[in-house]
């Protein structure tokens, strides 16, 4: 049945009557004869529809939180890297001392060993050998702790943001 306000009474108020036919508000004031609110209801049929311009604040709002987040993690993710690169320089410096020092006093020590078996030269050739296979571990474990810290690229931050992106553009086609 169609009145002057429509069907079903929508638009302006409740149609005189009707009882449970309430305006389409968020809530609506029940009011008696004398015109004082009595209680004030939700509307039962109402579901939360919001405005473009709120959507599009909450969309801007969660992609600002979404960046600042990658951007936290990008930092986190190169202050690790940071840190890996410390420890591979440190046993790089490491392997230089071990090699110095190893040169200066424990050669002589081991070359005046052998040379009681051996000749001189003999000996220190042997002692000169061992000590540099030691720098040359040590070389190598340095080595590989800075391959694990370049390059100094955030690569799960920028795994996270190319999926981020993805998502985005999927909800955006549906």
């Amino acid at each position: 049945m169609e009145g002057p306000r429509g069907r079903g009474g929508e638009g302006r108020g409740p149609r005189p009557g009707v009882p449970g036919a309430f305006p389409k508000r968020e809530e609506a004031t029940v009011t008696t004869t004398e015109a004082k609110p009595v209680r004030t209801v939700p509307h039962p049929d109402r579901q939360d529809h919001h405005s473009v311009g709120e959507l599009v604040g909450q969309a801007t709002e969660q992609l600002s939180r979404l960046v600042r987040q990658e951007v936290s993690l990008a930092k986190e993710e190169l202050a690790e890297k940071g840190r890996r690169a410390g420890r591979g320089g440190g046993l790089l410096g490491g392997a230089g001392a071990v090699a110095y020092v190893g040169l200066m006093a424990l050669a002589a020590t081991a070359i005046a060993a052998i040379a009681v078996a051996l000749p001189v030269w003999a000996a220190a050739l042997i002692v000169t050998a061992a000590l540099f296979l030691v720098a040359g571990v040590l070389g190598m474990m340095g080595r590989a702790q800075l391959k694990r810290a370049t390059p100094a690229k955030p690569e799960q931050t920028l795994d996270s943001v190319k999926a981020d992106v993805d998502e985005i553009k999927g909800r955006a086609h549906r």
